[in-house]
């Protein structure tokens, strides 16, 4: 065998035990900084959207489908949600069965069923034990039965919603909804893993507010490059703010990341 045989063999390994190293980083790399990183809400809406539920429900489930035939004559929206469900279980009972264990025992209900054009279904046998805990999430979300305690928290829900920024960000802050050309396809949710990572402190998210960007990303290439390549630019507020509306707003997203109950009446979870 030839003296240089050897040699490349050697060569063409340690060439692929480098390739594999390049390799492994970049899945890495991927994983901590690129990988999308969904919220259970955000899950359920996206599931709400394949599974059909919006065909009946409206659009995220805000507007009902007309229903000729029941006494109420459209689909119940999420946003009706105490009229139908008190708490996560019964909500869970509706997806997973098509009523809760409570109703099904009504006879206006069966009355009003069998009237009814359209008819909830149950997904139990259709659906993950997961899938249907995102769903129940997202119509949480959506209902807007839980809202803050505190006076300022609340009063910044009231800003970020005449602000707009629920527009773009969902129902409290909780959507991930696609941003084509951003960094992850998609803008982050305040409730979400992304947010830590895109405002480290107050200072900051004041930044972001007032700004449309936070001054940290101006010095980075990478950052900015993904930044001016999004459909959708966060704009910047500070022309638009009353006095307070900073201390408002960030109460309010304080709340929905550490404090929002999942349940009425639920415990508080421990701040992050």
């Amino acid at each position: 065998m030839p003296s240089g045989v050897p040699r490349a063999i050697f060569f063409v390994r340690r060439l692929g035990l480098i390739l594999l190293m390049f390799a492994m980083a970049g899945l890495v790399l991927w994983t901590a900084v690129f990988r999308p990183k969904l919220t259970s809400v955000e899950r359920g809406r996206r599931l709400a959207e394949k599974t059909g539920c919006f065909g009946c429900h409206g659009p995220e489930g805000i507007e009902g489908a007309s229903n000729p035939g029941p006494s109420e004559k459209t689909v119940p929206s999420f946003k009706a949600l105490m009229m139908y469900a008190k708490d996560e279980g019964e909500v869970r009972e509706w997806i997973r069965d098509g009523v809760t264990a409570a109703r099904s025992k009504s006879e206006t209900w069966r009355a009003n069923r069998e009237a009814s054009v359209l008819r909830m279904p149950a997904f139990g046998k259709r659906l993950k034990s997961r899938e249907i805990d995102d769903l129940v999430a997202f119509v949480m979300a959506v209902s807007g039965e839980d809202a803050p305690d505190d006076s300022l928290a609340l009063a910044g829900r009231g800003r970020a919603q005449e602000l707009g920024c629920v527009g773009c960000h969902g129902r409290e802050g909780r959507f991930a909804r696609p941003n084509p050309g951003s960094l992850k396809g998609y803008i982050p949710p305040w409730d979400g893993p992304d947010f830590p990572e895109l405002v480290r402190n107050r200072t900051e998210f004041d930044e972001w507010v007032e700004r449309g960007k936070a001054k940290r990303f101006e010095s980075n290439p990478l950052a900015m490059r993904y930044l001016r390549r999004a459909a959708v630019h966060m704009p910047g507020f500070k022309r638009f703010l009353a006095p307070g509306d900073l201390d408002a707003l960030w109460a309010y997203v304080r709340w929905v990341r550490n404090e929002r109950r999942t349940t009425p009446g639920a415990p508080r979870r421990e701040s992050q």
